[in-house]
């Protein structure tokens, strides 16, 4: 079944600590991003693995081979089990970064899989094609030959839309691990991203993760919302 991964987008360590702490036992997968990552650094990763959470550490790695690799190897030293690199750093970084993911984790810590992100849900298609350089550009089309260099270069999984993420599925080898940003509940506000859906929606289209913010973070109640969110999980995978 899809699970939820909470992302704590928060601007200090004691922030998160809060959320933590009122979204309960049943939040035990927890996002760390570039800002919260920044300001609180490896030492608040170490403290969610310490009592027992799962870390997706959404770093979004862009750089040369060598460097990548060794922030890889870092993170796997923290213990993180899902990790994120830019598909569009080449061929060359995505192997770099799959090699160094499979050396010999430190004691106690598990292996870590490498998530490489496609197209951003904040960029539509014409912002794409401006970055691109090309007057148009699909944005479905652009994901799948992301996704194929991705597959190519043994990346673990994919960071991409509920909207694109049918399509990645029903053109992904086995296994291939699919996580899906932009996740909105029914009504709720869209914020700064362009490709959203809602829980079940992404269920349906073959999501194996959904990374949940602010419609969790932001509510009056995130223990209720997450539950919420995890009961439309339930029910989407019981009708499918």
């Amino acid at each position: 079944m899809a699970e939820v991964i909470v992302a704590l987008d928060v601007p200090s360590a004691d922030d998160a600590r809060a959320l933590v702490r009122r979204i309960g036992d049943q939040g035990d997968f927890y996002k760390v991003g570039l800002e919260l990552y920044t300001r609180a650094g490896p030492d608040f990763v170490r403290e969610l693995t310490a009592a027992g959470k799962r870390v997706f550490l959404d770093l979004k790695l862009h750089d040369i081979p060598n460097t990548v690799a060794s922030a890889v190897r870092a993170a796997s030293d923290l213990g993180v089990n899902l990790l994120t690199v830019h598909a569009v750093g080449g061929p060359s970084m995505l192997e770099a970064a799959v090699e160094a993911a499979g050396e010999e984790p430190v004691a106690g810590t598990s292996a870590l899989r490498l998530l490489a992100v496609t197209v951003l849900t904040s960029l539509d298609a014409e912002e794409l094609g401006g970055v691109w350089g090309r007057p148009t550009v699909s944005v479905p089309d652009e994901v799948r030959r992301l996704t194929d260099l991705v597959v190519r270069a043994h990346v673990h999984g994919v960071v991409c839309s509920a909207v694109e993420a049918a399509d990645v599925r029903a053109a992904a080898p086995p296994g291939l691990v699919i996580v899906t940003p932009g996740i909105r509940p029914a009504g709720a506000d869209v914020g700064d991203q362009k490709r959203v859906a809602t829980p079940a929606a992404a269920v349906r289209a073959g999501a194996d993760y959904l990374v949940l913010g602010r419609a969790v973070t932001r509510a009056p109640d995130p223990a209720v919302a997450l539950a919420n969110v995890l009961a439309e999980i339930e029910a989407s995978h019981e009708t499918s």
